[in-house]
């Protein structure tokens, strides 16, 4: 289906542009949520009526969007959710937990399609991800998932978090630990053969 785009979209284009979609895609979201109109005589009228009217208000939404950049990036998206002794999460953290977040933490209002995350986060740890305030507004965040606040500080700090017996070190105390073992066990070999 061919269509007028009344709004910049991301990876199909920008507003004034026509494209063709597939049908479902145009009746299910495009047309509904008015970010497009058929493509028609009439609605190229319409659409050449109203671009200074729509150009207007995608630069009023990305001003908008740029505002809530530093609240966005400020934020500290941290997660506490019960994982396995591997790291595991029972469950997962999804774009609309993230949403959530931001709104609570930042109270900065996002629908979860804005959150561009890929897949769910389904361990314990810290991940990048971005936000879509508007198409051209697009900001990295990091999101800490973690059992315990303690945890979380830790990955904060850059530490790694290990799971098994030790639960939160960090990966250079584990060296100087096994160095201790070591001379421990040569300082016993060299009293055995001193007796």
């Amino acid at each position: 289906m061919k269509v007028i785009l009344t709004e910049k979209i991301t990876k199909l284009g920008n507003i004034g542009e026509t494209v063709e979609v597939k049908t479902g895609y145009a009746r299910n979201y495009l047309l509904p949520n008015k970010k497009a109109m058929r493509f028609t005589k009439e609605n190229v009228a319409l659409f050449e009526a109203q671009k200074a009217e729509l150009v207007a208000r995608h630069e009023n939404a990305k001003k908008a969007a740029e505002s809530k950049v530093e609240a966005v990036k400020n934020a500290k998206l941290h997660m506490i959710r019960q994982a396995g002794d591997t790291g595991q999460l029972y469950g997962s953290v999804s774009s609309r937990d993230i949403a959530r977040a931001l709104k609570e933490v930042a109270n900065v209002n996002v629908e979860s399609a804005q959150v561009m995350l890929g897949s769910p986060i389904k361990s314990v740890g810290a991940f990048d991800t971005k936000i879509a305030l508007h198409p051209d507004v697009i900001v990295d965040v990091k999101v800490y998932v973690a059992q315990t606040q303690d945890e979380i500080d830790a990955l904060v700090a850059g530490k790694t978090l290990t799971f098994g017996s030790k639960k939160v070190e960090e990966v250079a105390e584990e060296a100087p630990a096994a160095e201790k073992a070591e001379a421990t066990e040569t300082e016993e070999k060299s009293e055995e053969v001193a007796e």
